[in-house]
């Protein structure tokens, strides 16, 4: 018997309306080469103020994690793009690149295609990834970088080595993407320090198939490339100012990766811990967060230095076909881890 009501379902209805509301368009965007990018845009983009783009987690899509808490407040002062990535919401691809380099590529022509020539950059967990790599390839158009809570600078033998609860990939996917109410309130401890107290398998179930079902084994392999073969010394300085945000609990990416890659930026990066949350601190403390986010995001930047070079060309040269379209009815379906190291830390 078919489902005829979804609490998940229309919370994303009651997410779109925040974010039309607050001065946003749902557009999509072909970019030729059999990848399609969904992204919220500034319906009116106000000259006068610094572009700003967010890039989700992996788990819901973007509205999910960006709405309604922390937008609302950010297009007071920044024009926001808020994209889906590659297989969450209505963003997905016909070709076989899973890593984050591919990712950060993609939200580079879209922002081509809405002529954004330079941004801010703030990256939560998975999407940390995709704007540490956006920063690195395409150094003249990314201004500065918030990095929350991702483990940037991981390597493939940490797991081996115990840094993480898990021991494998397979395992850490079992729980990131749950399929189970069981691995929902699994996944529930892990990022919150206080996690949801008896909530209903029914709307677990409800979550699970609005936004885990889809691309289920396109998901899996996207938290595979970030561990294959990945090496410290192979990760390259990008050379924007930089704000780490963690939490000081956090299990999926524990606190020492955020000292990491502390210590691998020097000093052109400074971390703020939280105090008392975990993985899930934009949900925990939104208040706190934003904080950080508009102190350090709204001072003007300075030029890069001369010897920063030009951006990387995405490897994919189609052009893009740009069909921008309004998307603001209901869609029947969605193409849906001490020591410091004398790092500056505040709390």
């Amino acid at each position: 018997m078919p489902k005829c009501f979804s609490l998940v379902a229309s919370r994303n209805w009651c997410l779109r309306s925040t974010f039309s509301t607050s001065g946003l368009r749902s557009t999509t965007t072909d970019l030729g080469d059999g990848t399609i990018i969904h992204c919220w845009v500034p319906k009116t983009r106000k000259p006068t103020r610094p572009d700003l783009l967010l890039l989700h987690g992996l788990g819901a899509n973007a509205m999910w994690q960006w709405g309604p808490h922390i937008l609302p407040k950010l297009v007071h002062h920044f024009n926001v793009y808020v994209p889906d990535l590659v297989f969450f919401g209505d963003s997905f691809t016909t070709r076989s690149d899973r890593t984050d380099s591919f990712q950060a590529q993609c939200v580079y022509r879209v922002m081509e295609v809405n002529s954004v020539k330079r941004i801010r950059v703030v990256g939560l967990s998975y999407g940390g990834f995709v704007a540490y790599s956006l920063a690195a390839q395409f150094k003249e158009m990314v201004e500065r970088v918030v990095i929350c809570c991702a483990g940037v600078c991981l390597e493939e033998k940490d797991l081996e080595d115990g840094l993480f609860p898990v021991k494998s990939l397979e395992e850490a996917a079992e729980i990131l993407l749950p399929q189970t109410p069981e691995k929902m309130k699994e996944l529930m401890r892990f990022t919150f320090v206080k996690p949801p107290v008896k909530t209903p398998n029914c709307i677990l179930v409800d979550f699970i198939q609005e936004m885990n079902k889809e691309h289920l084994e396109e998901k899996k392999e996207l938290i595979h490339a970030l561990a294959k073969d990945r090496k410290l010394s192979e990760i390259p300085k990008i050379p924007q100012p930089t704000k780490i945000i963690w939490g000081d609990k956090d299990q999926v990416f524990p606190l020492e990766l955020g000292y990491r890659l502390k210590r691998h930026l020097g000093d052109n990066a400074d971390m703020v811990v939280l105090k008392d949350t975990g993985h899930a601190y934009i949900a925990e403390k939104p208040k706190e967060f934003y904080k950080h986010l508009k102190s350090f995001l709204l001072p003007p930047v300075p030029p890069l230095p001369s010897s920063a070079t030009t951006p990387t060309t995405a490897s994919d040269t189609t052009t893009p076909t740009t069909t921008t379209t309004n998307n603001n009815n209901n869609h029947n379906h969605q193409h849906h881890l001490h020591n410091n190291g004398g790092a500056t830390v505040t709390t």
